[in-house]
């Protein structure tokens, strides 16, 4: 992990005024949207502001990535060609359901003459997509730009007729599918936004439930979620300095041979050790970002 992102924020190209304040604010990355915050009429004006906004810079260490619209619009090609030139961090791209989709979004960017430093991240929010998350995570062998998943509760809702409830007890076996899929081939993967911006309690849980879950980091809709979201995606600074104890411990020369030593009364397994370097790495690219 080069990045952190623990936070990160959509806000609507059409917008020119939250263009603006997304160069100031605490999230890990901004996501420059074109797709549902964005009316039909106004996706050409959104375009070109966004394509300004990141010639014109001032993000300082965050990433900047830029939400298409989906392969199915109208207004898919458009979008890539936008951010082929731009060059944002990351595209965004709604509704992957298919290996295919993949492709054609790899092949649209080559055309373009995209950047080989513009990752793509898949928002997996049909039936289609978690039926065969892995299928799509495992495509990232001979599709090198796809970085990760997007996961999108809202979206698989609707489609499904699955309700969302507090606690998303019923999704839990949706999720860990996504999850374990990632993982198994070195992915990424966000959790999707929490809609009830007022209701801080249920976002908070929320956040704890992603980050327990395994999820890197969670999207958010407004920039009241920044502050809670970074605090909760950030490891405690007890289990940063366990993790440094746990890595000075198995370099020293008496334990260099040893698959198990015994620290502060418990015992501590090789399994640990890659764990705890995992999360010195988060701790660090965090403190290199600046804001808390």
């Amino acid at each position: 992990m080069t990045h952190p992102r623990r936070s990160l924020l959509f806000m609507p190209g059409s917008n020119s005024r939250a263009l603006e304040k997304a160069r100031v604010l605490a999230a890990d990355t901004m996501i420059l949207d074109l797709e549902d915050s964005v009316a039909p009429d106004a996706k050409p004006l959104a375009r070109d502001q966004i394509a300004k906004a990141i010639a014109a810079g001032g993000f300082g260490k965050r990433e900047v990535w830029v939400r298409t619209n989906a392969l199915d619009t109208p207004f898919w090609a458009d979008d890539a060609k936008m951010a082929a030139k731009a060059r944002p961090d990351a595209i965004l791209v709604p509704k992957v359901s298919r290996v295919e989709d993949l492709r054609t979004i790899s092949s649209t960017l080559r055309e373009a003459k995209a950047d080989p430093s513009i990752r793509v991240w898949a928002m997996i929010e049909t039936a289609r997509s978690v039926l065969h998350a892995e299928e799509l995570a495992a495509a990232s062998r001979d599709e090198p730009r796809l970085a990760g998943f997007v996961f999108g509760p809202n979206d698989i809702s609707r489609e499904t007729r699955i309700r969302m409830q507090p606690g998303r007890a019923i999704m839990l076996p949706m999720i860990t599918h996504c999850i374990l899929a990632t993982r198994a081939y070195g992915l990424e993967i966000l959790d999707g936004p929490y809609s009830d911006f007022s209701n801080i309690e249920g976002f908070n849980q929320e956040c704890v439930q992603a980050r327990d879950l395994g999820f890197d980091g969670k999207t958010l809709i407004h920039p009241g979620q920044i502050e809670a979201c970074n605090v909760i995606f950030t490891p405690p600074a007890e289990e940063v300095a366990r993790a440094r104890r746990i890595i000075a411990a198995f370099e020293l020369p008496e334990n260099a041979t040893r698959g198990a030593i015994s620290l502060d009364g418990q015992m501590v397994e090789r399994l640990h050790a890659d764990m705890a370097r995992r999360t010195i790495m988060l701790a660090d690219s965090i403190a290199a970002m600046g804001h808390p």
